[in-house]
């Protein structure tokens, strides 16, 4: 289908085709050859997709599309995102496409003051792309004004589940007009997402990729290690391996920040991404993820949504998952379309069951490895005895890393856009 289709099918606005061409894209990816046309024509969708698949663009260029269509005032189209990352990730989305509109759009986030915000609505916006909490404090406080939304995009709907946004959700959706387009996006369908979905949808389309799809281009491999050997596996692991940027997941944030210093003490580019940051090193630790200034991020799954590198070379799970699903979700972050990608997770014996169950729903068995040339015979430190204090360095030092980047040099042929 996407063989035969480019974005010259859907009859765009100019305005709207000059960003896709200023951003390099000419052929639209499966879900955006399956899911444009429909929300184009005004139909409730029910995206089933995970990252990777270029499902924003599904949502901001008919967006778009429509409120140029139709001139008006106020804020016309609510994005609700689980997370300040993603939100950003997809305002920026919203700025590069539609650098011709004219047309406006914000965030809307916890952790940072308020009152900026509010200056920016009263400025006046088009689109607004917020989180559930401080959109309910903007809600409160009579801040911003939702009876003239004509589209509602719920992203990432099963993240926002995980993280107890459905409560919150079902409130905002109070102060929006009953007559409207409803666009919800999720990458499993967990019952309290299906109940959502049967509870707002009208005449809905259902679009699904196979949640299998993205991880074809994803190479996997285990390596079993016993848990006090995991660090020094993790850091030969990195200096062995010719990597672009590699994100690196943990279990806890403060599994997160400890792993980061001893990636720093041992001379790599690190940062780290988890909830105990500040707004600003939280920002620091994304950009500087993205322009290259570090090459390992390690972060939790929470601190990680959002995260949108074309070029993530490796995706190292330091602990492994403790969904099959959410397994899909942290791999799904690297191969993504013509690219290829590594998936690497140091699993203990203890991880047996979970191997098994990700080997059920990948439908294959994972090949398990060893590090020639690394002892894995080495005695665990005895416990009275407190771990050596590392060298002092600030979280995110950029000393210089000893993995080379690759330049891949792949065109890109759609969009895959933040979080996607």
């Amino acid at each position: 289908m996407t063989d035969e289709m480019s974005f010259d099918s859907f009859n765009l606005k100019p305005a709207i085709v000059a960003g896709i061409n200023a951003m390099g894209y000419t052929t639209p990816t499966p879900i955006q050859a399956q899911a444009i046309m429909p929300v184009l024509s005004g139909r409730d969708i029910m995206c089933l997709a995970q990252t990777g698949t270029g499902k924003t663009a599904v949502f901001v260029i008919p967006i778009l599309e429509r409120l140029l269509s139709n001139p008006g005032k106020g804020v016309r189209a609510l994005v609700v995102a689980p997370t300040r990352e993603l939100a950003e990730q997809t305002h920026d989305f919203f700025q590069s496409l539609g650098r011709q509109t004219r047309l406006r759009s914000i965030t809307v986030y916890g952790g940072v003051g308020i009152t900026p915000q509010i200056d920016k609505l009263r400025a006046g916006a088009d689109i607004v792309i917020a989180c559930p909490g401080r959109l309910l404090d903007h809600i409160g406080q009579s801040t911003i004004n939702l009876s003239g939304v004509e589209v509602l995009v719920l992203d990432e709907a099963d993240r926002m589940l995980d993280m107890g946004f459905l409560p919150d959700i079902r409130k905002i959706l109070r102060y929006l007009p009953k007559k409207r387009q409803t666009l919800l996006f999720s990458a499993t369908m967990p019952d309290g997402i299906r109940q959502l979905a049967m509870d707002i949808l009208c005449n809905s389309v259902v679009v699904q990729v196979d949640h299998t799809v993205p991880l074809e281009t994803v190479s996997h491999a285990l390596y079993p290690v016993r848990q006090h050997l995991k660090t020094g596996l993790l850091i030969e692991l990195l200096r062995r391996t010719d990597s672009e940027s590699v994100l690196v997941f943990t279990r806890t944030k403060h599994r997160a920040k400890r792993i980061c210093m001893q990636l720093v003490n041992a001379g790599f580019k690190a940062a780290s991404l988890q909830g105990n940051l500040s707004q600003n090193r939280r920002k620091d630790a994304m950009d500087g993820f993205k322009d290259g200034k570090y090459q390992i991020l390690v972060a939790t799954d929470i601190a990680a949504r959002g995260i949108d590198v074309s070029s993530i070379s490796h995706v190292i799970n330091y602990d492994i998952p403790d969904t099959a699903d959410a397994y899909t979700h942290r791999i799904g972050r690297t191969g993504r379309a013509t690219k290829t990608g590594d998936a690497f997770t140091l699993v203990t014996p203890e991880d047996d069951a979970m191997v098994r169950t990700i080997e059920r729903l990948l439908g294959a068995k994972l090949e398990r490895r060893m590090l020639d040339r690394f002892d894995y015979n080495q005695p665990s430190p005895p416990r009275n005895v407190p771990p050596a204090r590392p060298r002092r360095h600030s979280e995110g030092n950029t000393s210089n890393g000893r993995s080379q980047r690759r330049n891949t040099g792949q065109r890109r042929r759609g969009f895959y856009g933040p979080g996607m």
